[in-house]
């Protein structure tokens, strides 16, 4: 939905609205420290469980070790790598916010546009109805029973993840949406629940004679559904197809009802099938969640460790062999992830090639958690496959599994961790021979020193000015944004002393702010809440230009460190325009200097004296320049100064 420019007041009123601390709250676990709150970043891959501070105060986060920084929309931005408008928007639907744009025409074609993903709710949410009714009509006895009996499951299980059943005809759920319920045709086929028929016209209902399993979306709306068949007919199951509300690479079965399970056991559990999900949650183990029939991927597994300070995964899939399989195709998909140590990862197998719902029909909940506990960690599962069935008395074998380990082992940075799996791997690969579990030992660190680990990078680490000028330019501009009460202060001493910003991306800024003032669209006397307008007009701006709104990050969203510096603002803007000074004295300086040394003084002795008296000049300035800042802003603090690197100009 981007390419709408947002009307300031939505935005204001998203702003007001919208609490960081729920908002943070659903991808981070966040504990209570004195005023603010306390997570782990969800921006890098560190493991430290403090990392972020979340103040509901300023409604403002920061990270300690990577910087990242923002309020709610930024969070969401980032998290998600969503528009500035996409992530307003829906912030605007879930608070019930009229949503506006600058545009008369626009806010009616956004209007639609939403009012489209709200009839394929609304048709989705209907047909689970229709299906949960069916199930208990006569026609869906057969299903019932079969859900009651064989799966053992619950009338209250069946009512809480709202199963269904879907009729055998043809056309019976398009009957109902269309006919009964007047839904058009081309929406419900949007939504995935009918398909046309390739010859002579009309639709058939996707799903017939299976049982109906709904897919929630972490708002609990349905969004898909699963279907499993009653006979055995081919294909045992059959889910919806991607359509707008649904991509099965980014969704986990049950997640809406596992999330605040896993935040408290600090622990996810990972499973097959929906049955599996299911049974385990009937258990009383609600931190559980299925795949969607696709490998695990990366951005799925990120969900999972948001909500988690001990990043405990639990892969819990079929023993039998194409269970193994699955379970190494589900970890391709972010291996990354825990070769860094961002996830601890296990890996379950149930004894007797038994899934997690069968286990349960004999043995207790309690018996299943003591074996998610043992369950052995990634790299000691990967191991025990690599030796399984081979004979290390086979020279061919032998080898072909000390090369497996050690392409396995060279995933790992060089750390504690590999030193640790070198010694583990060489008493395996040797068999209880002491002398041999030394010999391999050595070889097997010989091979591994000298490689380098290509593991998954940290996220960048945001851009920072570094030199004088760059400090002093982000200094004033940050100070005109965030403390209205001295915006005609900077204002009228740029103006003053005929200052310009140096960097593009600065003057680029300025210039939105200058036209602004011109246009009437901000004030040099604004007060709050009146100063919400400029930033939420610049943040509409940058979210049309990403690369801009990389460069002014840490203008329009202060970390902070930045908050500590400019806690004077009145002595830091003098000493910034101070700073700034003495570079354009200083660039006067070189400039007559240059002239000098390029001029012939033989044949322009006047000329050369001209530039002498210049040089002189600026050099002077220079000097009292630095004096006055030594003696005016002899209490600034390192801070404020954000180093001392002016004195090396």
């Amino acid at each position: 939905m981007s390419g709408h420019r947002l009307h300031p007041d939505t935005i204001a009123e998203v702003n007001q609205r919208v609490d960081l601390v729920d908002v943070v709250s659903e991808h981070v676990v966040l504990r209570k420290s004195g005023a603010t709150f306390r997570g782990a970043c969800p921006f890098h891959k560190g493991s430290n469980p403090t990392a972020m501070t979340v103040n509901p105060g300023k409604q403002t986060y920061y990270c300690f070790n990577c910087q990242a920084s923002g309020n709610a929309i930024k969070f969401l931005m980032e998290i998600g790598n969503r528009s500035f408008q996409d992530v307003v928007i829906d912030l605007a639907q879930k608070y019930g916010i009229p949503v506006r744009t600058q545009s008369p025409e626009k806010t009616q074609e956004l209007q639609r546009q939403l009012s489209h993903r709200e009839k394929l709710h609304e048709i989705m949410s209907l047909a689970a109805s229709f299906y949960e009714h069916a199930l208990h009509a006569p026609q869906g006895r057969q299903a019932y029973e079969y859900l009651l009996e064989k799966r053992q499951f619950s009338k209250e299980t069946a009512q809480t993840f709202q199963l269904g059943y879907a009729p055998p005809g043809w056309d019976t759920l398009y009957g109902y949406l269309v006919d009964r319920k007047h839904q058009p045709a081309a929406l419900v086929e949007q939504a995935g629940l009918i398909v046309p028929r390739k010859t002579g016209g009309g639709y058939y209902d996707r799903f017939r004679d299976r049982l109906i399993i709904p897919i929630q979306d972490a708002k609990g709306q349905v969004i898909a559904f699963g279907g499993r068949a009653l006979d055995n007919s081919e294909p045992k199951y059959i889910n919806s197809p991607e359509t707008e509300l649904f991509k099965k690479g980014l969704v986990l079965y049950g997640m809406d009802k596992a999330r605040d399970a896993i935040s408290r056991s600090d622990r996810s559990i990972v499973v097959e099938g929906y049955f599996d999900a299911i049974a385990l949650h009937q258990a009383g183990i609600p931190e559980t969640v299925a795949t969607m029939g696709v490998a695990l991927n990366g951005e799925q597994m990120r969900q999972l460790l948001r909500y988690t300070e001990s990043k405990r995964v639990i892969l819990n899939f079929d023993a039998d062999k194409a269970g193994i399989t699955a379970a190494e195709k589900a970890i391709a998909g972010f291996k990354d992830l825990v070769f860094s140590g961002a996830a601890q990862l296990r890996v379950l197998t149930m004894p007797d090639g038994k899934d997690a719902d069968e286990f349960l029909k004999q043995h207790s909940a309690q018996d299943y958690i003591e074996l998610a506990e043992a369950a052995p960690l990634f790299l000691d599962w990967q191991i025990e496959q690599i030796l399984a069935g081979q004979n290390l008395n086979q020279a061919d074998q032998f080898q072909k599994c000390s090369q497996a380990i050690t392409q396995l082992l060279n995933n790992l940075p060089d750390t504690f961790i590999r030193t640790h799996y070198i010694h583990t791997s060489a008493q395996r690969l040797a068999q209880g021979n002491s002398h041999l579990a030394l010999r391999l030992e050595q070889d097997l660190r010989k091979q591994l020193r000298n490689t380098r680990w290509y593991g998954h990078k940290h996220s960048s680490v945001p851009a920072t000015p570094t030199s004088a000028l760059q400090i002093a330019e982000t200094q004033l501009l940050q100070i005109y944004l965030h403390f209205p009460e001295h915006r005609r202060m900077v204002w009228e001493q740029l103006e003053a002393e005929d200052i310009g910003f140096s960097l593009s991306h600065h003057r680029q800024l300025w210039q939105m702010i200058l036209d602004m003032l011109e246009e009437g669209k901000t004030s040099l006397d604004e007060t709050e809440p009146a100063p919400q307008h400029l930033m939420q007009q610049l943040q509409t701006i940058c979210a049309e230009m990403p690369d801009l709104a990389k460069q002014l990050g840490h203008l329009l969203w202060l970390d902070e460190n930045a908050h500590v510096a400019l806690l004077r603002p009145a002595m830091v803007i003098k000493a910034a325009i101070a700073r700034i000074q003495v570079v354009m004295s200083d660039k006067k300086y070189r400039y007559w200097r240059d002239l000098w040394e390029k001029t012939d003084l033989k044949a322009h002795p006047d000329l050369g004296h001209y530039y002498q008296t210049k040089i002189q000049e600026a050099k002077a300035r220079t000097l009292e320049l630095k004096r006055q800042i030594e003696v005016t802003f002899a209490d600034l603090t390192e801070t404020e100064w954000q180093g001392d690197d002016w004195q090396e100009i």
